[in-house]
């Protein structure tokens, strides 16, 4: 079977079974779900005192009940009430025409995401950062600051919460106008630091599809080689906007770069739910989305974190199922809690990439410092720090990165409820220079050399 045309995607968001958001979310998925960890014997399988799975059976087992979810749910398109239902054979046929490597960016600039296999040692690539709001005064700054970092294989940078000093309400021309600059601005900055043919994840200073039409593939913005952001709701949701975002970028020819994490203690209940919940969904992507690359992100919705003994655990087992099981290029984040200026921060940025590295990852992106929640909270120093776990983390065993992950996380656990937000941008970092702090760059130093000794094969220079 061929590959399945985004016109009938389309025509299904229309002629699907009705169902309301209400009965998907509070119906459908608890029950699939439920069902599914009980015919095969997956319920209370999380092992909290090894947050890094290295059980093969396990994996696969998740896999083969994810693969039935995908099947059994589809993807409900909120715009309509609609449900997107794929076959089994265009399930297989999605998965197998999927790409199984892709060159983000152009020339020696360029960086080659691969599909990997757990312990695979082939370095996972890390684009950095997530999209944290910066006022439009600094927002060149931090992006310029995280490009230079030559760690840092593939640039998304932070978002922009102003156009020429006035807010961005969602769905007007404001929006439009943001995405233009967004995109304009971060290719140039690509270009000033040396690296012009270095890839990008855009756009992240719009939430509808207008800065995203307004910036990828037009004149001075992102390239069709960039890859296209297509955030979509959880659970197993798609909307009319999100579809506008995927037709554009199969227009200009791009790279649909798709995700969206599933919830521990959401919709899809316990770590075991959460993490068939996103095998399912990333599976889904593939014949739904058209993605070439995403797939595989977890959050416990009671810390806004995955870096706590739950989340590792259905990271570590999520990404394992699908790298053992397909050649998708998966995608994953970790989420941090502290903020810049803690040795915390950089402790669970180490947990967090060294646990999805090992599981056989694609792509990482992060960090995310401070949960996401507060503007101008983060630094180019963490985006090297996550970037070298990231390359070096990847070829080890995922047994010694548990014992690693457990050596750690006795250090910062305690403190996920009631974290340190550390210090925004303009105190951790010489905005002339865009250097960090002494007190920050000696933490680094710090957490760094207590990483070698763990073993981790970081560059002790």
């Amino acid at each position: 079977m061929g590959k399945l045309e985004i016109i009938e995607i389309l025509q299904r968001t229309r002629t699907g079974e009705y169902c309301t958001v209400r009965d998907w979310d509070i119906k459908r998925i608890p029950a699939v779900i439920r069902q599914k960890l009980k015919a095969h014997g997956l319920e209370k399988t999380c092992d909290p005192s090894n947050p890094v799975n290295s059980d093969d059976s396990l994996a696969d087992a998740f896999y083969k009940a994810g693969y039935e979810v995908a099947l059994e749910l589809g993807m409900l398109c909120e715009t309509t009430e609609r449900i997107v239902r794929i076959s089994e054979e265009e399930l297989d046929a999605a998965v197998e025409l999927a790409p199984s490597e892709l060159l983000v960016g152009e020339g020696s600039d360029g960086t080659k995401i691969k599909a990997r296999k757990p312990e695979d040692p082939y370095p996972m690539v890390f684009g950095a950062s997530m999209a944290i709001t910066f006022s439009e005064e600094n927002w060149p700054l931090i992006t310029e600051g995280i490009a230079r970092e030559r760690e840092v294989d593939i640039l998304e940078g932070p978002s922009l919460v102003t156009v020429h000093g006035l807010e961005i309400p969602s769905g007007t021309p404001f929006e439009t106008l943001a995405g233009y600059i967004h995109g304009r601005m971060n290719r140039q900055i690509r270009e000033r630091v040396g690296r012009p043919g270095m890839g990008a994840i855009g756009c992240t200073s719009s939430v509808t599809e207008y800065g995203q039409l307004a910036s990828y593939g037009v004149p001075g913005g992102f390239r069709p080689t960039d890859l296209s952001l297509v955030l979509f709701p959880s659970e197993m949701k798609v909307t009319h906007t999100v579809l506008h975002k995927v037709v554009h970028t199969l227009n200009m020819g791009g790279y649909v770069f798709a995700g969206s994490p599933s919830m521990i203690g959401g919709m899809s209940g316990p770590p075991e739910g959460s993490t068939l919940s996103a095998i399912a969904c990333a599976l889904l992507q593939y014949p739904v989305l058209q993605a070439h690359a995403g797939g595989g992100e977890i959050y416990d919705i009671r810390y806004l974190t995955n870096v706590n003994r739950e989340g590792l655990w259905a990271l570590s087992v999520t990404h394992q199922a699908l790298s053992r099981n397909t050649h998708l290029l998966t995608h994953a984040i970790a989420s941090e809690v502290s903020g810049p200026v803690t040795e915390n921060l950089l402790l669970e940025t180490l947990v967090g990439v060294a646990t999805i590295a090992a599981s056989g990852t694609a792509i990482a992106a992060g960090p995310r410092p401070a949960g996401g929640k507060l503007a101008e909270h983060l630094t180019p120093l963490e985006c090297r720090f996550a970037a070298e776990v990231s390359h070096k983390a990847s070829g080890l065993s995922r047994k010694r990165v548990n014992e690693i992950v457990k050596e750690v996380l006795p250090r910062f656990e305690s403190r996920i409820k009631t974290p340190d937000v550390g210090k925004p941008f303009r105190e951790a970092c010489d905005l002339k220079t865009l250097q960090p702090t002494k007190e920050w760059e000696n933490m680094y130093i710090k957490v760094k050399g207590e990483a070698i000794a763990l073993g981790i094969p970081l560059d002790p220079g």
